[in-house]
């Protein structure tokens, strides 16, 4: 199939919405791409698919609702059955019910920067996490090293969001919602079951991935705070469509409890060319963080720092926090500079 006016793979981000959802977005590549009144109409615009994912259960409230709409040239369902990858993957974990604990707190210098040539998913490394993804409970954080591209080649992460944080070097994230690029002092929030591909724009990169097995991430609340601070909804940057239609011999890897499995099929999957809906890929620049302090005295908890959180079904107790400690005036006169000393029963 071939469209007129093919768009070529670009960054474009567009820059308005809420997090997680709030905010419906609609992006085409090309003019009329989306189809008007439905989401699944009979023949769609350029013969194009309809596709549906779905962030959340059908029946969940209104208010919690997450999905979008995209329209594609090959469906994705289109590729030779899974098979367990080629690769060892005993550097990832799910299930933290039989690692070892312990109650010391843990520090870690960073991991070296292989010699050989390593992507992104092969250069993945499980530090620490709670909970099992097959009980779809907890967390897991990893640590990333890359000396190459992953080539003709993505990875979806059935088994939760990724909160990619580079430490060394940007990173270029093709998903199929578009483009990202990212760099330090940047994050980028993958949610679960979006396929993407990491490209690198220097020699190497390293970096942090937080992954949840449930939940989405979203904005804390700001009680009395107010209606403005810390993380502001307008700063987050999500991808515009843009597509490509390239017959391939592309590898989807596919991570389901902690195993990566791996398809193969002839085409590109980033082959959208327009969507609708509220379940997309975002990123977000920390320097655009608007911190608060004690102006009179002592230090409020570190929860005040919260960029993101993932809800539990207890209220007020999240499953994880992201949270960071960015440069800022600190005016107190009755207390000392740093932080005080406290035991968290959130750890």
């Amino acid at each position: 199939m071939g469209l007129v006016g093919h768009a070529a793979l670009s960054t474009h981000i567009r820059k308005t919405g809420t997090v997680p959802a709030g905010n419906e977005f609609t992006s085409e590549a090309l003019p009329g791409a989306l189809p008007v009144g439905q989401n699944n109409p009979r023949v769609c615009p350029y013969d194009l698919y309809a596709e549906q994912i779905s962030g959340t259960p059908f029946t969940v409230p209104r208010r919690c609702q997450q999905r979008s709409w995209l329209y594609r040239i090959r469906p994705s369902v289109t590729h030779e059955p899974f098979h367990p990858l080629n690769f060892p993957a005993e550097h990832l974990t799910a299930n933290f019910s039989v690692g070892v604990v312990t109650p010391n707190q843990l520090r870690w210098r960073p991991i070296p920067i292989p010699g050989e040539p390593v992507d992104f998913v092969r250069g993945l490394f499980t530090m620490c996490g709670a909970g099992s993804a097959e009980q779809k409970h907890g967390y897991a954080i990893h640590i990333y090293t890359a000396t190459r591209d992953m080539k003709d080649s993505c990875l979806a992460n059935a088994d939760g969001d990724l909160l990619i944080v580079p430490q060394q070097g940007d990173l270029k994230l093709t998903t199929e919602f578009g483009l990202l690029a990212v760099s330090p002092g940047e994050i980028v929030v993958i949610p679960r079951g979006i396929r993407f591909s990491v490209s690198l724009a220097h020699a190497a990169a390293r970096g942090y991935v937080l992954e949840v097995f449930q939940g989405h991430f979203t904005l804390p609340d700001l009680g009395p705070i107010g209606a403005n601070g810390l993380a502001n909804p307008r700063d987050f940057l999500y991808p515009t469509a843009c597509f490509e239609e390239r017959e391939v011999h592309f590898t989807v890897m596919h991570k389901f409890q902690g195993e990566l499995f791996a398809a193969i099929q002839n085409f590109s999957p980033f082959n959208v060319v327009a969507w609708h809906g509220n379940y997309a890929p975002y990123k977000y620049d920390l320097s655009n963080f608007c911190p608060m302090n004690a102006v009179s005295f002592d230090h409020p908890d570190p929860s005040i720092f919260t960029v993101l959180t993932v809800p539990s079904q207890t209220p007020g107790v999240p499953v994880a926090d992201f949270v960071i400690f960015p440069p800022r005036w600190l005016v107190a006169q009755n207390t000392f500079r740093p932080p005080y000393y406290h035991r968290n029963i959130m750890n």
